[in-house]
């Protein structure tokens, strides 16, 4: 009887992974058979006190931000766990970046991606949001 009560526990707590991950920007233990097949790509920017925007070259981007398959963001990428985990990700990154490469004003990334081969989508992250 007892067995029985641990798998079954085991299996809700996995059922329970699987649905969450349904709809979770980072689906942690919610594998999928067949993955998205999406893209995406950024232009980043530096929107200073007096409203100008300053490109981020890619290297100087690099520098800060590693991991996560975020660096050279201005190259098409593939969203290896689905585009909305990656834009999650990527939104995050420029926060910390905003924090911490010592210069004032907003990090604003101009996002382009396709998800499953449909789009292109464009939305705009902004590291103050």
């Amino acid at each position: 009887m007892r067995g029985r009560i641990i798998v079954g526990a085991v299996l809700t707590v996995q059922a329970l992974f699987l649905v969450r991950g349904i709809w979770a920007d980072h689906p942690v233990f919610a594998w999928r058979m067949f993955p998205e097949a999406s893209d995406w790509r950024a232009d980043i920017v530096r929107v200073g006190p007096d409203g100008r925007r300053i490109p981020i070259d890619d290297t100087t981007w690099s520098e800060l931000v590693r991991g996560r398959g975020l660096s050279n963001p201005s190259v098409r990428h593939h969203a290896d766990a689905g585009v909305d985990n990656q834009l999650a990700f990527l939104h995050s990154a420029l926060r910390w970046y905003a924090d911490h490469d010592g210069k004032p004003g907003v990090i604003e990334a101009d996002v382009t991606y396709w998800q499953n081969v449909r789009g292109p989508t464009h939305v705009v992250y902004r590291s103050d949001m």
